[in-house]
Order: C-alpha cells, then sequence, then structure tokens
C-alpha cells in the first residue's frame, strides 16, 4: 500500500493509475504552498466530488491540531488539485456550516473513520471545498 512520499510519487508518474484508488476508496493529489516557506508542498488525500467539486477531510486522524496542508490553504487558498491525470487550480474554502452535515455525510460514507477521528479531539474537523479556478 502506498502512503506518504511514495503514494505522491507514483500517482504523479502514472497520472494516478496507481496511487488514484487505494484502500477502498479515492485519493487526489493537493499541492499547497508552504505558509512559513514559500515552498511546494503535495500530499495525497481521500476525496469525493460534489456537485462538480473535490471535497477533502482536515481530519489528521483526530489529532488536536490541525494538518500542515489546511494552515498552509488557510494562508494561501489557491492550490494545484490533480485527480488521476486531471491537473487544475482551484481556491480551497472551508465548507459553511450549511454545507457541513451533507458533505461530511458523504465523506464518512467514503472514509467511516472519519467518525472515529471527530470523536477523538475537540476541534471541529475542517471539511475543505476545491472549487476549480476557471478562465
Amino acid at each position: 500500500m502506498l502512503y506518504g512520499k511514495e503514494h505522491v510519487q507514483r500517482y504523479q508518474e502514472t497520472d494516478g493509475a496507481e496511487g488514484h484508488d487505494w484502500n477502498n476508496t479515492t485519493t487526489l493529489l493537493l499541492t499547497t504552498k508552504g505558509r512559513k516557506s514559500g515552498k511546494s508542498y503535495t500530499t495525497p488525500l481521500i476525496y469525493q466530488k460534489h456537485g462538480g467539486v473535490c471535497v477533502v477531510v482536515a481530519s489528521k486522524g483526530g489529532d488536536p491540531d490541525h494538518p500542515e496542508w489546511y494552515k498552509n490553504l488557510e494562508a494561501n487558498p489557491e492550490v494545484g488539485v490533480q485527480v488521476k491525470a486531471e491537473k487544475f487550480k482551484a481556491r480551497a474554502r472551508t465548507a459553511t456550516d450549511e454545507e457541513r452535515p451533507e458533505l461530511w455525510r458523504l465523506m464518512a460514507a467514503t472514509w467511516p473513520d472519519y467518525d472515529n477521528y471527530q470523536q477523538k479531539t475537540d476541534r471541529k474537523i475542517p471539511i475543505v471545498v476545491l472549487d476549480p479556478i476557471t478562465g
């Protein structure tokens, strides 16, 4: 099973033929700009499509702190996304309180451990919507 840097590398080398389908779910690659370093960081994340946009969860396994990629996109919401061979720029945003229940159900159906992660932490785990930038 692929993890971390190896997951990113195989996904990029094969346009997602290896790495998109992962552990009975699907992943995309999210590239953020480091809020301190300015460097690009690419992270494989479980995702689902909803209404033409990709949705990911900043769970960090229920850790009390947000994942670094989420902190980076809060500072700079313009991100790169790769879904299989498709690459595009997107503007990342945290789902609104109105969107959250439906999106949480979607993501928890995809990865049931999200419910366990939320129970492990006091923080409200963010759901991130990746709105494609067009034109």
